[in-house]
This record gives C-alpha cells, sequence and structure tokens, in this order.
C-alpha cells in the first residue's frame, strides 16, 4: 500500500479492531502473537490442520508455537465469524478483517488464512488530484500491494472532500468490511454488498440504475460480464474507481476477457495501398473502442505509481510501436513528485509494427508456457500457418502464459505466478483450433505466411475451396467428420478459414506430402 510518512491508522479504534481480531483465535495462538512482535505491523495468520499456525508480518513471517493446528482450533475460529459466502470468505462485524477458508474435496475446512484489514488516511494521496478530477480510474498491481486500500480512502476522498454520492460494489466485503454497517473509513460513501459473487455485474447495474450515484467504487473486475457492465456505467458518464487482474496496462492488452476495460484490441487486415502509405505489414493490430477507464495507474510499491494519464493514446502508441508519455509518481517526504517519462517494458509491450520483421511479432527466441492447452495440437496449428512456434514447460523462460478462461477464473497457483513475474496472460474462451488459430493470428501476424501466396495453381486452389464447402455440407449433415485431399500449407489453411467460416471444427494432420484437413462438428 502506499503511505505517507504522516500517516494514521483511520481511528484511535485501530487497536480495538486488532484486538476483535485476537478474540476470534485460538488463546494460545492469541498469546504467541502477542510475543512475536509489533502487532502495527502484523499482516494475516495462516493457520493450516497438520501445520504449526504462522504470523506474517510486514517484513518476516514467523512460527508462532510448536503444536499444530487441529479441527478444534479451526473450529474456535469459524464459530465466531459471520458464515463463509460462496466465494469462502468471511470477516468480522465492523472492521475490515478478512477471513478466507481452504476446503477439501468433501467441503470440510482444512486451513484459514486471516488477513489484518486497516484503514489508512493519505494511502491514496499520491493520486487524490486524480480521484478529484472526475475521470475515471483503473488501479493495478500484484496482490497485497495495496489497491483495495486506495479504493477505500478513495471513496472518503470522493464522498466527504469531493462531496460526491458515491456507491461501492462490495462483492467480499473488503473494501467496508463485514457486517450491514459499513466501516466509518468510507466517509459518507454508501455500500452495496453482494450475495453471489457471479452477480456482481449485476449489482454494478443496479447501483446506477436505482441509487443514482456520481461514482461507482468497484474491487477486482475480473470477468467479461463485470467489463461490460463497466462500459455500460462508464457510457452513462458515472465515474468508475476500479481494480482489475493485472500488474501493467500491457497485461490488459493481451488479456482478451479484460481488454475492454482499455478498449480492447483487434487484428486489422489492411489494403495494398493503405499498408503501404502506413509504413506497416497488411495485418496489423489495432483499438477496436473507446476505453471504459481514462486513466490506468500502475501501483509498482508502496512509494511509487506510473501513471498513463490518456489511456487511448497510451493503448495506440503502445500498438504502434510508439509508448505515450506517462507519469512515474514517487511519495518522498510526504510530498508527491511527479516525472515525465515513456515506457520501456520489452518484455510484455506488443512488438513495434512499424517494420515487418522475418520471425513472429515477439522475436524468433519468444517463448509460450501452455496451462491447460494442448501443445501438439497448437503446434501442428502453428506449423500449418508457418509460424516458428517455442513452447517452455519453465514459467521463468515465458514471454507469454496462454491459458483457458476456465483455468483463469479458477486463478490456480501457476496463473498467480505468471501475474506476479509480470507474464502477459492469453486466455482462450474455448481451446478448440479456430480459436487457437485466431490467437496465433493476433499475436505473430508478421510470421503468417498466407499473406505471401505460394506458386499454387489458381485452379487448384479454387478446387480445394470447393471441396471444403462440400465437406462443410456433408457434416452439417450427417454430424461426422471429413477427411479432405492431401494440400499444401497455404491451401490448407484457406480450407481452415472454410470450416471457421461455417462455424465448423477443423484440424489437420498426416506427414509431408500426405498431409491434409479434417473439417468436424464444432463440439468434436
Amino acid at each position: 500500500m502506499i503511505i505517507n510518512p504522516n500517516e494514521r491508522v483511520f481511528n484511535e479504534g485501530s487497536t480495538e479492531e486488532i484486538d476483535l481480531f485476537l478474540e476470534k483465535i485460538p488463546p494460545y495462538i492469541c498469546q504467541a502473537i502477542k510475543e512475536s512482535g509489533d502487532l502495527s505491523s502484523l499482516l494475516e495468520v495462516i493457520m493450516d490442520i497438520g501445520r504449526r499456525p504462522v504470523a506474517r508480518f510486514l517484513e518476516y513471517e514467523k512460527e508462532l508455537t510448536e503444536n499444530e493446528i487441529t479441527d478444534a482450533d479451526i473450529e474456535y475460529v469459524t464459530s465466531r465469524i459471520s458464515p463463509f459466502g460462496d466465494d469462502n470468505r468471511s470477516g468480522i462485524t465492523r472492521t475490515l478483517h478478512r477471513i478466507s477458508c481452504i476446503r477439501n474435496r468433501q467441503g470440510h475446512i482444512v486451513g484459514l488464512t486471516c488477513r489484518i484489514g486497516r484503514a489508512i488516511m493519505g494511502s491514496a494521496v499520491i493520486i487524490e488530484d486524480l480521484i478529484l478530477s472526475g475521470k475515471s480510474i483503473l488501479l493495478l498491481g500484484r496482490p497485497g500491494i495495496g489497491k483495495t486500500t486506495i479504493l477505500r480512502e478513495a471513496s472518503r476522498v470522493l464522498s466527504t472532500i469531493g462531496g460526491k454520492r458515491v456507491v461501492i460494489v462490495d462483492t467480499s466485503n473488503e473494501i467496508a468490511g463485514d457486517g450491514d454497517i459499513p466501516h466509518p473509513a468510507i466517509g459518507k460513501a454508501r455500500r452495496m454488498q453482494v450475495s453471489v459473487t457471479s452477480q456482481q455485474h449485476a449489482v454494478m447495474i443496479e447501483a446506477v440504475e436505482n441509487h443514482m450515484p456520481e461514482v461507482i467504487v468497484i474491487d477486482e473486475i475480473g470477468t467479461e460480464q463485470e467489463a461490460m457492465a463497466a462500459r455500460t456505467i462508464a457510457e452513462r458518464g458515472v465515474q468508475l474507481i476500479g481494480t482489475a487482474h493485472g500488474n501493467t496496462l500491457e497485461n490488459l492488452m493481451v488479456n482478451p476477457t479484460l481488454s475492454d476495460l482499455i478498449g480492447g484490441i483487434q487484428s486489422v487486415t489492411l489494403g495494398d495501398e493503405e499498408a503501404k502509405r502506413r509504413g506497416t505489414q497488411k495485418t496489423i493490430l489495432e483499438r477496436k473502442s473507446p476505453p471504459t477507464f481514462d486513466i490506468v495507474v500502475e501501483i509498482q510499491d508502496r512509494y511509487q505509481v506510473l501513471v498513463h494519464p490518456n489511456v487511448a493514446e497510451a493503448v495506440d502508441g503502445s500498438l504502434l510501436g510508439e509508448p505515450a508519455e506517462c507519469e512515474m509518481r514517487t511519495l518522498e517526504n510526504g510530498k508527491v513528485k511527479i516525472v515525465k517519462t515513456v515506457p520501456r517494458n520489452e518484455e510484455t509491450a506488443p512488438a513495434p509494427q512499424k517494420t515487418a520483421p522475418q520471425q513472429n511479432s515477439f522475436g524468433e527466441t519468444s517463448a509460450l508456457y501452455l496451462f491447460g492447452i494442448n501443445a501438439s495440437r497448437l503446434s501442428n496449428i502453428a506449423d500449418d500457418m508457418g509460424i516458428r512456434l517455442k513452447v517452455t514447460d519453465n514459467l521463468k523462460y515465458a514471454d507469454m502464459m496462454v491459458t483457458t478462461k476456465a483455468y483463469f477464473l479458477r486463478k490456480p497457483q501457476k496463473i498467480r505466478d505468471a501475474e506476479a513475474m509480470n507474464i502477459p496472460i492469453y486466455v482462450l474462451k474455448n481451446p478448440n483450433p479456430n480459436q487457437m488459430r485466431h490467437m496465433l493470428e493476433t499475436l505473430f501476424p508478421q510470421a503468417v505466411k498466407a499473406a505471401e501466396k505460394p506458386d499454387v495453381n489458381d485452379y487448384n486452389i479454387e478446387k480445394a475451396i470447393k471441396e471444403a464447402e462440400r465437406a462443410v455440407a456433408q457434416v452439417k449433415e450427417s454430424n461426422t467428420p471429413v477427411q479432405l485431399s492431401p494440400q499444401v500449407a497455404y491451401i490448407r489453411r484457406l480450407q481452415h478459414m472454410v470450416a471457421e467460416k461455417h462455424q465448423m471444427g477443423s484440424s489437420s494432420h498426416g506427414q509431408g506430402t500426405n498431409r491434409r484437413v479434417s473439417i468436424y462438428p464444432e463440439d468434436n
């Protein structure tokens, strides 16, 4: 979290709030915490059955006792807090503390993460002018960096200093605390709780339609529906202050689920004359629509943020290989220092499109880490498209992770690791051949050999396309796969496009001159 050196916890009841937390854990663990360090720097307490309890402080962590956690210890805590929601989170009434549980396959609770919540005045001072500007702001940063703390302080600043009508959509009660009465740290802002996490997007729309807010505050925009709801809110002229999964603007640009927040990215094919006029290849990436958020703030550490003051210009510049000017803000001795700069992040930024490199857009040595994706199928499709694809099984050496929407929403450890390492994540809604092919076209437009027609007879091309169209009709009638005649890579690609046009699945198989396309129903 970003902290003003003159900071103070929101009210004098802060010690009382920690005491309320300590009352909920077994007495022997409570006593060990009090003896182990400064309570003001306590971050969370970990309790896993069969392991020793661990306390995490600001600068270190420590095992609290020699005793291992038992079912009775877990029961002691859970019987004294609110029931867990569908997100496996609970809290302590009128505090900002959060207790999250881990369950076994039978649904029994086997672990608890007890996080200490604090409201810190001054935590948003580094971007307070932006918050009061009336523009919509999206906060990015790694887990635990303090995004929610800043949201909470932004709500107070806007509702008290700014005099705005602020409504918080509080999905897990992290912003305004547990219970029906919100924590005083949010000032005059009102809070709407979300009973089922999957309905967060619906509550966002309800907040606008029913309660006439001037500002909506939302934590953790993570699904396509929530991104669409955010756009709807912005189009109604309501200021948005929110957070999203991802550490940088570039993370969002390669995330198809959330890229709409910054305008969305689409692949566009130019005519020969237009491509020549622009000095680019024929297939380029462009921003699809106006961004939902005007400003993106990347929280880099406790005292430093990178601000993209004009998201539209930042996205357009990144796609063109000409990064737009941004602001590096630091907090020094209670004062905000602003330095104009141009971001350079070679690892995550899309490749410049001024020239057409011979290899893919991430370079010849770029590597994909596949999570939940069939590597053999993707490699075969890449071969058909003339893409020299490199796959790594070590996340450390990956330039990008590719996964499915189902995995991304569950957030397993590997995906959290990728986010923490600032590795871009490309999410496929359904990892079928057509979507894999579209992904490769989007990521590596320069390497697609279809732009260069090989030495093949036009009559053979027309004949092969007609064969594919007949196969599509046959598949629709019989609902069984149909194999086509062997073809060169260029013609196979055209046949894949025929299948995709008719919403059919397709794949290539065979070796050398015997390699051919099969067309089948999409759900096969």
